[in-house]
């Protein structure tokens, strides 16, 4: 099959399109997060969650965090790995979890993990008891009369509740349910069956092929096999069509439905999450926008580059800067420490950033300050 070949700057239009970033903005939450595939549940509250920053620059100020919220308690959308997936994608997922730990041959760091879980089978089975007399509950509220430790030489070594839990999820057993204790910040489990629609779930690999198409249809553009990283890949397999991208070497999958220009609406300004899915792929962000950021939440002050929570501007279909903001609730106030440009900034990008700022100030509540 002939590829099809795109410049940067087309491969560019076609990811925006595909991540809900136009000036055609959608208006129903659950349908976003049914595109995207998932919103992370991130706690970072520097200027408001993940979650809503990824909402709000797709829908605009007219979403309201508490629509997310609701999704959730209401299960329509599943928290799953911090992850807040649709529930009616959760067979897709379940697959993997029947096949726990593992499709066969089993890896000797599988046939480990499966044998520690099968030492501990009373406690799991104990956790199970509890969960359906009492469940939801938190982590400190569950059993832990684990016979073989869990040992690791990083942070989990001995952690066998929270460790054979984690395995429990995975394997379908039990799910969490939302958050409760002190400031709503411990998670609940529950058992999964009261979680999880009772939906069919198709063959692991039905299920992997269906994951890679959605994927795609979010992403727009990806690479057919990428770096393994836990939880969601970053690779779309088969998926979509070939296409090769000018200057960037190898063959990427494409969704055709994006590469029509009229297929979506123009171009527009916007304030992205550190988390958002058009900048989480850092390679194919520097592949296809040639934009340098890093999260640099993690690093010492003395060794940031743009700041703590700092939010790439898209403008149009280029990256075009980082916004270093952070949200002063009791001050009254979105304090804007700095606006990083990169490349020199025409006046209409000027306007659009400056308006971006103010709508968002505006949507949490806030009178911006700008340097």
């Amino acid at each position: 099959m002939t590829p099809h070949r795109l410049t940067r700057d087309d491969a560019a239009r076609v990811a925006v399109r595909a991540q809900l970033l136009t000036a055609d903005r959608p208006t129903d939450v659950l349908d976003v997060v049914r595109h995207l595939t998932f919103v992370q549940l991130d706690p970072t509250r520097h200027v408001a969650p993940s979650a809503d920053l990824v909402l709000w620059s797709r829908i605009g100020s007219s979403y309201d965090p508490a629509e997310l919220r609701d999704l959730l308690d209401s299960l329509a959308l599943v928290d799953h790995h911090m992850l807040a997936r649709p529930a009616d994608d959760l067979a897709l997922y379940r697959a993997d979890m029947a096949e726990w730990p593992g499709p066969k041959p089993l890896k000797p760091w599988q046939v480990e993990l499966r044998a520690w879980v099968e030492a501990n089978d009373a406690c799991r089975r104990e956790v199970l008891e509890v969960l359906r007399g009492d469940g939801p509950l938190p982590l400190s509220e569950l059993p832990d009369t684990c016979e073989v430790p869990w040992r690791s030489s990083g942070w989990n070594h001995s952690k066998n509740r929270k460790m054979l839990l984690a395995n429990m999820v995975e394997r379908g057993e039990v799910a969490r349910a939302g958050r409760g204790g002190t400031g709503g910040r411990e998670v609940l489990f529950d058992l999964a069956e009261r979680i999880y629609p009772d939906d069919p779930v198709p063959s692991s690999d039905d299920a992997r092929r269906e994951r890679d198409r959605r994927r795609l249809r979010s992403l727009g553009i990806a690479r057919a096999k990428a770096a393994q990283q836990p939880i969601e890949p970053l690779h779309v397999g088969e998926a979509g069509k070939p296409a090769v991208v000018e200057g960037v070497k190898g063959t990427w999958r494409v969704d055709p439905v994006w590469l029509d220009a009229d297929s979506a609406g123009g171009p527009r300004t916007a304030i992205l999450s550190p988390l958002d899915r058009l900048v989480s792929d850092r390679r194919r962000m520097d592949e296809l926008f040639g934009f340098e950021y890093h999260l640099e939440m993690y690093k010492p002050v003395e060794q940031r580059r743009w700041g703590y929570w700092a939010m790439p501007l898209l403008h149009g279909h280029r990256l075009v800067g980082k916004l270093d903001a952070v949200a002063d609730h009791d001050g009254g106030e979105l304090r804007v420490d700095a606006i990083h440009r990169d490349g020199d900034w025409t006046t209409t990008c000027e306007d659009g950033v400056r308006a971006e700022v103010d709508a968002l100030a505006g949507w949490l509540g806030l009178t911006p300050v700008l340097p």
